[in-house]
């Protein structure tokens, strides 16, 4: 084997990892930049996560939130800032992970992914958002109501959340509900490339009523309105993807069956217009020997 064998064998390797190094670069840039922004407005940022517990205690006064060591504040900010960066920036790097991808999938490879790409943060959304608006000033609630008044020399029982818990209380509950809406768009990649059938997600629905149920028992708060919050979405969207993916495989299926008649029609000769002449040789005259000689 020649050396420019051997050159031509490597160059692809090499102008991958280039594209590689470009894309993972422009994606930490992306965000970076995404983080320097969040932090300038790390003060905003985190007023937005803590509204609902400023709604459960509104009207209260000497109400406060507390840090209990010196950098629990600084690092509670930094938090902050690295997920709205996370946040901010996931489009671009999304995008940069499809630039690179894009071009070793065929068409019907890139129609099948793309549509799910673009939905996840969508769906990532909607379940965030029903956690923030109408989940978390419920249970937040819910947890307030075990305060104390003082009474009769009782010591008071009363709720002052450190900066560190409360954001993690709420970043864990925030990625628990914008995952579990990702159940249609896993589901729907399933039926998409082939590996399940929306019959099949028909048959399980026992087992998707108690997943659930499960699911949202481990992930929200005791009480049951958190539970059925997130179980009764979440099933409701399972039901969603068993209608599309039927949907989507009768799409398929009769597009398939165009496919088939046009290639038919595309392979089938075509008819005679008129009948062929018969070729009639031409007459050979016949030869005079005796005028030869």
């Amino acid at each position: 084997m020649s050396n420019d064998d051997l050159d031509d064998k490597k160059m692809p390797l090499i102008e991958h990892l280039v594209e590689l190094r470009q894309r993972l670069l422009y994606s930490i840039l992306a965000f970076l930049a995404a983080f320097i922004v969040a932090y300038y407005f790390h003060s905003q940022i985190f007023n937005f996560l803590i509204e609902p517990l400023n709604r459960v205690f509104e009207g209260q006064q000497g109400r406060r939130m507390i840090f209990t060591a010196p950098t629990e504040a600084f690092f509670t900010y930094i938090k902050v800032a690295f997920f709205a960066a996370c946040a901010i920036s996931f489009p671009i790097v999304a995008n940069q992970v499809w630039l690179f991808v894009a071009p070793g999938l065929y068409r019907n490879e890139k129609d099948a992914f793309l549509p799910f790409l673009v939905a996840t943060p969508v769906m990532f959304t909607m379940g965030s958002s029903l956690l923030y608006f109408f989940v978390l000033p419920v249970a937040l609630k819910f947890f307030a109501g075990f305060e104390v008044a003082p009474d009769d020399g009782q010591l008071a029982i009363q709720l002052e959340t450190k900066m560190s818990e409360y954001l993690s209380f709420v970043m864990t509950l925030i990625f628990a509900f914008g995952i579990s809406f990702q159940l249609p768009v896993l589901l729907l990649l399933l039926v998409r490339v082939g590996l399940i059938s929306a019959e099949t997600l028909a048959g399980k629905r026992r087992y998707a009523v108690v997943g659930c149920v499960a699911f949202a028992g481990v992930v929200t708060p005791p009480d049951v309105f958190s539970q059925l919050s997130l179980a009764v979405p979440m099933y409701l969207l399972y039901e969603a993807s068993v209608w599309i993916g039927r949907w989507m495989e009768k799409a398929k299926l009769v597009k398939e069956a165009r496919e088939a008649a046009a290639d038919e029609a595309g392979a089938a000769p075509a008819p005679a217009t008129a009948s062929a002449a018969p070729i009639v040789p031409a007459a050979v005259g016949e030869t005079d020997f005796n005028q030869s000689r």
